[in-house]
């Protein structure tokens, strides 16, 4: 695309409508002294900063950036963040194609950040971190038909009764569409039931990443495969996937030619800090005790190598 956009310049839904509880809690963060990379403040002061970050993020973690995330960084730190959430191979896609101006990819699977790296790949990306996961479960509406059963009977049962309503996400442009797969299919082979491959096989089952919660709260599904994090910030009762282990891998990296390079070492190093890391935890994200760096510290912002280790 000829005229790359920042994040902004998509359309979505206001951002702040339901960010009072994060805000409360992104004001704690500040009066804790969150991390801020720059040039240190005077003595009792925390550093306050203007502008934009702008953030691509996986879809699952829509709602957390809109109510927890967004709010508490702003005040930690005065910046305020602009984010686009979808699939992670389609934000990677995207800023191949040089539609956004990203500063921040916050993706849910490595795979993505990999399709970036190298000359042919545009070298958006020279280095990431695995630093957060969370694990792939099935949640459902509380007051659905089928919320009694999917609580007492094996998930794999339920969800193949019939009149039952699971959606999953696109396996093409989302990681976690390519999990669940991964455990209808084992699933499917351990239980030996043709009813699960079914499922992977109907087309009519997937929806988009940022449609799926919407679709279970109308009633529109009985159930869904969502991450708990998604989960968690939607409040919406879940079962775990008993027999299957799947689980993301969230990575952050700078991408290259970053337009606020230094609102984006910020964000990266608030997100690693200890105020931040409790906010996640309490959404189902659970943050590595220590980040795993992929490319060269060389290749790291000279302000956030020390963060990283």
């Amino acid at each position: 695309m000829s005229n790359p956009r920042s994040v902004s310049a998509r359309p979505r839904a206001a951002r702040f409508g339901a960010q009072v509880a994060g805000v409360a809690l992104g004001a704690a963060m500040l009066a804790a002294g969150a991390l801020v990379v720059g040039a240190p403040a005077p003595a009792g002061a925390t550093p306050r900063s203007t502008g934009p970050v702008n953030v691509l993020t996986a879809g699952s973690l829509e709602t957390i950036m809109k109510t927890a995330v967004e709010p508490g960084f702003h005040a930690a730190t005065g910046y305020t963040v602009d984010d686009y959430s979808h699939g992670s191979t389609a934000l990677a896609q995207d800023i191949k194609g040089g539609v956004y101006k990203a500063d921040v990819f916050w993706s849910a699977s490595a795979t993505s950040d990999k399709a970036l790296i190298g000359a042919k790949n545009g070298s958006w990306v020279s280095w990431y971190i695995t630093f957060a996961t969370t694990t792939l479960v099935l949640g459902y509406e509380p007051k659905d038909k089928f919320a009694s059963t999917i609580k007492s009977e094996p998930w794999w049962k339920v969800i193949t009764k019939p009149g039952f309503r699971v959606g999953r996400t696109n396996p093409v442009t989302d990681p976690k569409g390519r999990l669940t797969v991964a455990a209808l299919k084992l699933a499917a082979r351990q239980h030996d039931d043709a009813a699960l491959s079914a499922i992977v096989a109907n087309q009519t089952t997937i929806f988009t990443e940022t449609s799926l919660v919407g679709r279970l709260q109308a009633g529109q599904l009985d159930a869904g495969f969502f991450y708990a994090v998604e989960a968690s910030a939607s409040h919406f009762p879940t079962v775990p996937l008993t027999g299957v282990t799947e689980k993301a891998e969230y990575t952050l990296t700078v991408v290259a030619k970053a337009p606020h390079a230094a609102a984006a070492n910020t964000f990266i190093a608030w997100l690693l800090s200890p105020a931040a890391k409790k906010l996640l935890a309490a959404h189902g994200l659970v943050e590595l005790s220590k980040p795993v760096l992929s490319g060269s510290l060389s290749s790291v912002p000279p302000g956030l190598r020390k963060v990283i280790g």
